[in-house]
């Protein structure tokens, strides 16, 4: 009998692929399946209790997907043309459009939505602020068609926007965000495809591009998809409500019929913060002639911002950054709107369909304005910026703003300030502001900071529509 010998290398090569083998074989497998099962019976619970059910949509291979998109009739009517411009061959830009719509399409994951993204959001949204919800939609919500293609269409103050609105609607339906570049960070980019996120390059003039976003939002409208919109396409810099943007309304409506297609129903959202994470950053991009912050330093600054307040909380000095509050508007239906103004977005040439679109827009960015919510911040900001070269008490900051609210209130604005906890919550927003530094202290008078006038009237814009 003889002895074969071995090197050690060749010995841990045969054990890896051994390793690989039982695996593949038997333990993925498994786990597939004990995966999946639990998947599914998270499926059927959430579908139990959601007011608008996981469309089906949701659940089809990504693949199959893409594949949808590449081979669309209008994709590829695109992919000639991009062909023909740039004189490349059709299965090089055939491929160009597979890349762009491997790009857009989420992978939609319930379990990790509903069991990580939600915990997520809620202890984050908790932990950061005190959360208020309103409701201005006359019960309407409750009784819409639960087989339309809802879309909630709202402000765009911080990036704690997408973490705020999808905790508050968990329990009515799941969301589908377009998120920015800035999201496109490994593995940040894993969880956000996983909730149901879809990508999208700002301001990309490419048309190829353009055509492949336009048939995937036209696709998940469709399909009854409920949609997140940021109906000014970006982050206001300097809290003023922005004109809308027409984009992403006009890829939901140029193919729409709204005698055979499902309703559109838009949900306007109106958010507001007593502080915004990112205040200063986006005032700073307000001057053009600043110098542009690197990379490292938005590392750092985030850091030491996280740092700081990790100590904070040890020694119980956290105090959260006030009110972050969200308002539900009445919803306007696409099909009502259409039959009202005696519009068929699908049968208009370009010009004058966008014409219609921004007339639509301009609606909803005003029913968006109506349940801006007034918060202590905004209000205090307001009265201090009409006091600017005045030392005031804080007897007579509270009085003024007690007047304002007052005013504000008999012209429908929503506030939700009781009158029992009027002075209170007042007295924590200006504590909070001088916390921060906004405010002047003498001998108990207080007055704005000439250096922090732009942050005032930051928030002071918030609730400038209501004169």
């Amino acid at each position: 009998m003889e002895t074969i010998t071995l090197p050690y290398w060749m010995f841990a090569v045969l054990v890896v692929f051994a390793a690989i083998m039982v695996l593949d074989r038997m333990i993925l497998p498994s786990m597939r399946w004990y995966l999946k099962r639990r998947v599914n019976r998270v499926i059927g619970e959430i579908n139990t209790r959601l007011d608008i059910e996981i469309r089906p949509i949701q659940f089809t291979r990504r693949q199959a997907l893409i594949d949808q998109l590449v081979f669309d009739e209008k994709v590829i009517d695109a992919i000639k043309l991009h062909a023909e411009e740039h004189n490349m061959p059709h299965s090089i830009a055939q491929e160009k459009a597979r890349k762009y719509a491997t790009e857009i399409v989420p992978a939609f994951n319930a379990y990790v939505y509903f069991r990580i993204g939600y915990w997520l959001a809620k202890k984050l949204a908790r932990l950061i602020y005190r959360v208020r919800v309103g409701f201005y939609d006359k019960n309407k919500i409750s009784e819409l068609d639960a087989n339309s293609s809802v879309v909630f269409v709202m402000n765009h103050r911080s990036n704690m926007d997408y973490v705020l609105v999808s905790f508050l609607v968990a329990e009515k339906t799941t969301l589908s965000y377009a998120v920015g570049e800035w999201a496109r960070i490994w593995p940040l980019q894993m969880l956000i495809k996983a909730m149901g996120a879809f990508f999208v390059r700002r301001n990309s003039g490419n048309p190829l591009y353009r055509k492949v976003l336009e048939r995937y939002i036209n696709l998940s409208t469709r399909a009854g998809v409920c949609q997140a919109v940021f109906l000014e396409g970006g982050l206001t810099k300097d809290g003023a409500l922005r004109d809308p943007r027409l984009g992403f309304l006009d890829y939901m409506l140029r193919d729409y019929h709204q005698h055979s297609d499902k309703d559109i129903v838009f949900i306007p959202v109106g958010i507001n913060y007593d502080r915004v994470i990112e205040d200063r950053s986006l005032i700073r991009r307000l001057d053009k002639e600043a110098e542009k912050r690197s990379f490292l330093f938005v590392i750092k600054t985030t850091f030491s911002f996280i740092f700081k307040n990790a100590l904070l909380s040890r020694k119980n000095r956290w105090r959260r950054f006030g009110y972050a509050s969200v308002n539900f508007g009445e919803p306007l239906s696409a099909k009502k709107y259409c039959v009202e103004h005696d519009v068929d977005f699908s049968a208009l040439e370009t010009e004058e369909r966008f014409v219609r679109v921004e007339a639509l827009a301009n609606s909803i960015m005003n029913n968006i304005s109506q349940v801006v919510p007034v918060v202590p911040v905004a209000l205090m900001s307001e009265i201090l910026i009409k006091n600017t070269s005045e030392w005031i008490s804080e007897l007579e900051l509270k009085s003024q703003c007690s007047q304002r609210i007052a005013q504000l209130g008999d012209a429908g604005a929503p506030i939700d300030i009781s009158n029992s906890t009027i002075e209170s919550v007042l007295g924590s927003a200006l504590d909070a502001m001088i916390g921060r530094g906004l405010v002047d202290e003498k001998d108990n008078l207080y007055r704005m900071k000439e250096s922090e006038s732009d942050i005032l009237n930051y928030y002071a814009n918030s609730i400038a529509h209501w004169k």
